[in-house]
């Protein structure tokens, strides 16, 4: 439970110091999760990545946030790069920027933001508001959040990357909405990212979204691949199936990403974590065997039968 957690961090937040020590070198150098290309650009990135909806929205309080630093820690050590967040997420903007100060910001940061606003002219100030909380000098990628006011953001953040002041542009939904809208956005707007939720047992995606991501070479970043934790809580005090040692697996979690990363048209997965533990065992789903169709299959039709 969430007190649980939260008093066990204020009782062993000593010991978690050390993680909050400016990422090294030789730290970076000793991980190499598995990568996929962006294909607008063909540069390489982790597969796994690091979501802040809720887990990072902590306020001021100083000891939540020496937590979520010691989350980001853990991640870049273990070779992840992209943090994803929006203005949406309460206080987890301010809380990143807070991180990637202690941590020496890490040069290996991708940068993942969104714009959330109705209102087109208040685009750029959020954005630039948005740089400030996170302290870097751009945003990697900028993604129109829930297609809100999609239209009017999309040429604003086209004309940001022609002047060099964003490297991506993308577009987001969640939760299985407005995928018919999201597909024509695809088609005819030259994006270079795509978000929406994808999982084991949330697959229509993989009727026409992945699919058509991988013909208009799209990157694809998948978010809830947990549902929000609800998935994982479900499955907790399920054993693993005897089957779950050919993907070199020991977490329900590591089953589900393996499924979502095997797909060949996701880029990266951004699940949300308070525990640095957890961001580890989820960047250690990207290496090992993954999947092939009839396992993909098997996956999916034992965790819908639990």
């Amino acid at each position: 439970m969430r007190t649980t957690r939260r008093t066990f961090v204020r009782a062993s937040l000593a010991t978690a110091t050390a993680a909050l020590l400016p990422i090294s070198l030789h730290a970076q150098q000793q991980s190499s999760p598995a990568r996929r290309t962006i294909p607008s650009t063909r540069e390489e990135i982790p597969i796994v990545g690091l979501g802040t909806w809720i887990t990072f929205n902590v306020g001021g309080d100083p000891v939540l946030r020496d937590e979520c630093a010691g989350v980001m820690a853990a991640f870049f050590e273990a070779g992840g790069r992209m943090i994803d967040s929006s203005p949406m997420y309460g206080s987890s903007q301010p809380v990143i920027g807070y991180g990637l100060q202690k941590l020496g910001r890490p040069a290996a940061l991708f940068s993942a933001e969104k714009v959330w606003t109705s209102s087109a002219a208040g685009g750029p100030p959020q954005i630039e508001q948005s740089r400030r909380f996170w302290g870097v000098p751009k945003f990697d990628l900028v993604q129109v959040h829930n297609l809100l006011a999609w239209k009017a953001h999309l040429q604003m953040l086209f004309q940001m990357k022609a002047a060099g002041a964003v490297r991506y542009v993308g577009i987001t939904t969640s939760e299985g909405r407005r995928h018919d809208l999201l597909e024509q956005i695809m088609r005819n707007e030259p994006i270079d990212f795509v978000q929406f939720s994808y999982n084991v047992v949330d697959r229509e995606a993989e009727a026409r979204l992945l699919p058509l991501a991988s013909e208009r070479g799209i990157a694809v970043i998948v978010n809830r691949p947990f549902r929000q934790g609800a998935l994982t809580d479900r499955l907790k005090r399920e054993p693993l199936p005897e089957w779950a040692r050919e993907l070199g697996v020991s977490s329900w979690a590591q089953i589900i990403l393996k499924f979502i990363l095997s797909h060949p048209a996701v880029t990266v997965a951004i699940p949300a974590t308070t525990r640095a533990g957890h961001v580890r065992e989820n960047l250690s789903a990207a290496a090992g065997p993954m999947p092939d169709l009839a396992m993909r299959e098997r996956i999916s039709a034992h965790v819908k039968a639990l």
